[in-house]
Parts: structure tokens; C-alpha cells; sequence
């Protein structure tokens, strides 16, 4: 399987208190994480989820938990996240599937070798495991087809979990600690008063709270619209496919320019393209065209633009901009952001696997699923407090990187929440970033 059973019945269904510590919005990696760690510090803590716990991307990702390619200001992030993935077993009690098989970037030429080599004064900074491979050693560890990479660098730390198990599993770990968990319950409405919020309404009713959360994911600028705030956040639709069980051709996680490889538990292979993500037009493409020049001119090689955003997606073209608290909000109207996958795309991985894996030639893809990645103007998160409304946090825009940072990006907003200290310098990540004027700094692509 390889994502969450949309159609299984719900897991989490915990009765929905009248008053709490902090809401947390979504139920993704960022907001079960986030959970998981207040909760061991005994605060009272509600997560609601509109659909399913990791019903969204936090389940259709590659399942990489990687430091290599990291951006420098992110790195010291996810090594700590790493710290966190290795003791999460005991922490949660049970196994959420990681396991440290490193992650390979592969090279075809001297001039992808000498883009990718670039990475290597960051890893040497942070005394990161990072090497760099020649073909021989390439050769040695991927039975591919001979001569077709040039060199590599490996971070043999790195490593992968399978995200729909690991997801929920964190979830259980928080419930056990007394987070209170409920999906099918959208937060309508944010219950702001006097600058600051004192909670939510949900569709099942109001809670308060002293502190709220939004780690809503690809809604995340949608639910604040609401409420006057802006944020520049826009969706890419990534496809993504799993093979049939086949001959062990490579333990780890690679990717070269065009084609992204990890063996599976299962003994199959979760398969993605590299260069190719597609972009849905809707109103806020046009919106926040400004903020999104640079990572556009950057990306548009490996970009692709379709005309219009699909009905009820968050930047769909009749997707309500504005609502009450007592009305239906768009979260209700779309319980999961399921987008079909793109079937030439997953003909493209069969091609260029064959090609590269000539072992797995042949082999069956059993399944393809897309997910809708939330990217922010700069391709880094946003984890902050929301200016001029106190008790209000935002952690979104993780432009495909969170799964692998998710736990560290947990702790850190735990403790933000709790006035306490980051432990990391989050000034690149600051909300404000995008009303300063001042010139964003690109991190690493998609």
C-alpha cells in the first residue's frame, strides 16, 4: 500500500473537549509532531484533522528522511531530526519503519557532478557523513547498467521510513500521552478577539485554547485568508508510483536528474521523477506571482503549468475565499486532497528505470498515487508566531521536505508554543520574511 486508506473507517476519534491548552490544525506529520512533544511535557493538546490523519501529503512523499541537499539554515534542523527518528521507537512504542540506508545523489556528467559537489562545503560545516563516490563506487553498490553514472555523493546517514505507517504511528504515540486526536473535524474558523486567540471553531463546536497551531498543510493560506492574514503559498502536484517486489538492485534512497529510487520494506521500489512536478493556475498563482518569480525562473525547467486549479482544491477557481463559522467551509467540502495521478508520468519512471536498473526491467508498477506539495516563495518552511495576533503559530510550507524534518520541527514548535527556546537560529524562517521587501534567498529545489 502506499498511502492511507481514504476509505477505511476513522481512527481517531477522540471526543472533542470544550477547552484546551493548544489546537493544533492538521494532522500531518508537523502537527502529530508538534502534538507528540507537548503532550510528554503535560500540557493539554487537541489536534484536528478535516480528513484523515496523514490522509495528505504527509503520506504520499517519498519517505526519504534525508540531511544531504539540505538547505544550510534547515540542516542543523533536520540533524537533530535524524537524533529524534533513531529514539522514536522508544519514544512512541511502537516501530514507525525507519531505518539509516543512506541517500545517494547520482550524477550522469561533469556538470551535474560539480552541481551536487557544491553541497559538500555545507555537509563539511556541520561535520556531516557526506562523501563523495566515483563510478566504481557507484558500481559497487547499485547494480545498474554499467558506465551510466559518473559520480555520486552518498550521506551514509541518511535514511527512510514508510510514511503512511510512520505518520499514524507518531499519532498513536501522542494519543498515549494524552493528546486528544479527532479527524473528520475541520476548523472553520480561527476565535480571534482583541489581537490575540482564545481558540477555534470547529465543525463540532467551539473549543478554547490559549495557543493554536496551523499546520494545515496545502491549506494553510487558505484557512488565514479567512481571517485577513496573508501568506504566499502556492501547490505542485507530484506523482509518485511502487513496484511489485523484485531483485535487490540497491538497499538505499537515490535520485539522479530524472529518475528517484528506495527499496521498500516490501522488497518493492517507490519510484518518482526528479525533474517534473505540475502547477494547477488559480487565482492566488495570480496573487502571489510577485513573491514566486524567483523560485518560478528557477524550477521552470522541471515545472509544468496546467490551466486551471481542479473544483474545491484550496486554489481552485470557485473555492470559497471567505465564510462564516456557522456556514460549511471548503475543508468540509474536500475531507482529502487526492489528486489523480498523472499516468505519463508513471509510464516515464517504468522507462527510465529500465534504462537505469536493467534488473528491474519489466517490473509491475501495482500502484501510482499524487500528492499536492505546499511550497513557499523561498522553497523553505515558515515556523514562527503570526504577528499582531498572540497565541496564534503557523508551521506550513515545507515544499516537500517535511517528512524527514517533521519530528525536530515538532519539538521546536512545542517549545516556541511554551515561550521556551528553539535551540536553532529560525530566522530565515520568520513569517515576516515575505512583507519585508528585502530579496529571498532560494533554498534547494523540490
Amino acid at each position: 500500500m502506499g498511502t492511507i486508506n481514504l476509505n477505511s473507517p476513522i481512527t481517531f476519534a477522540d471526543p472533542l473537549p470544550e477547552a484546551t491548552d493548544v489546537v493544533v490544525i492538521g494532522a500531518g506529520v508537523i502537527g502529530v509532531s508538534t502534538a507528540l512533544f507537548l503532550a510528554e511535557q503535560g500540557l493539554r493538546v487537541l489536534v484536528c484533522e478535516k480528513g484523515r490523519v496523514a490522509g495528505e501529503q504527509s503520506s504520499r512523499n517519498w519517505g526519504w528522511v534525508r540531511q544531504q541537499g539540505r538547505d544550510a539554515d534547515e540542516l542543523p534542523i533536520m540533524m537533530e531530526s535524524r537524533r529524534i527518528w533513531q529514539g522514536l521507537a522508544a519514544r512512541i512504542g511502537e516501530d514507525p519503519g525507519y531505518r539509516e540506508q543512506g541517500v545517494m545523489y547520482l550524477a550522469e556528467n561533469e556538470a551535474e557532478l560539480a552541481e551536487i559537489s557544491q553541497w559538500l562545503g555545507v555537509a563539511r560545516a556541520h561535520d556531516l557523513d557526506t562523501r563523495l563516490l566515483g563510478r566504481l563506487e557507484i558500481e559497487a553498490l547499485i547494480d545498474g547498467r554499467p558506465g551510466q553514472w559518473l559520480g555520486a555523493t552518498l550521506t551514509a546517514s541518511d535514511g527512510r521510513a514508510e510514511p503512511w505507517l510512520a505518520v499514524p504511528a507518531l499519532a498513536r504515540g501522542a494519543q498515549r500521552l494524552g493528546a486528544v486526536i479527532r479527524e473528520d473535524c475541520a476548523v472553520r474558523a480561527l476565535d480571534l478577539s482583541a489581537g490575540r486567540v482564545s481558540g477555534v471553531v470547529t465543525e463540532h463546536g467551539r473549543v478554547t485554547a490559549r495557543a493554536v497551531l496551523v499546520a494545515a498543510g496545502a491549506w494553510s493560506s487558505l484557512l488565514l485568508r479567512n481571517h485577513g492574514i496573508r501568506l504566499p503559498q502556492l501547490t505542485v502536484r507530484a506523482t509518485v508510483a511502487r513496484t511489485a517486489p523484485g531483485p535487490l538492485v540497491f538497499a538505499g534512497n537515490a535520485a539522479d536528474e530524472k529518475l528517484a529510487f528506495r527499496r521498500r520494506e516490501d522488497g518493492g521500489y517507490t519510484l518518482a521523477l526528479s525533474d517534473f512536478n505540475e502547477h494547477f493556475v488559480g487565482p492566488d498563482s495570480v496573487r502571489y506571482l510577485k513573491p514566486f518569480i524567483q523560485s518560478l525562473r528557477a524550477s521552470w525547467t522541471h515545472t509544468t503549468l496546467r490551466p486551471s486549479s481542479p473544483p474545491g482544491y484550496p486554489d481552485g477557481w470557485r473555492t470559497a475565499r471567505s465564510w462564516s463559522e456557522d456556514e460549511r467551509s471548503p475543508f468540509e467540502a474536500m475531507r482529502v486532497l487526492n489528486p489523480t495521478p498523472n499516468s505519463a508520468a508513471v509510464t516515464r519512471m517504468v522507462e527510465r528505470l529500465a534504462q537505469r536498473l536493467p534488473a528491474l526491467a519489466g517490473i509491475a508498477v501495482i500502484e501510482s498515487w499524487a500528492g499536492m506539495i505546499d511550497v513557499m516563495p523561498d522553497v523553505v518552511p515558515v515556523m514562527d508566531r503570526i504577528p499582531g495576533r498572540d497565541g496564534l503559530w503557523i508551521a506550513t510550507g515545507f515544499s516537500g521536505h517535511g517528512f524527514g524534518i517533521g519530528p525536530a520541527a515538532g519539538r521546536i514548535m512545542a517549545d516556541l508554543i511554551q515561550g521556551q527556546d528553539a535551540g536553532h537560529d529560525l530566522s530565515r524562517f520568520r513569517f515576516s520574511r515575505f512583507t519585508e521587501g528585502c530579496k529571498l534567498r532560494l533554498g534547494p529545489s523540490l
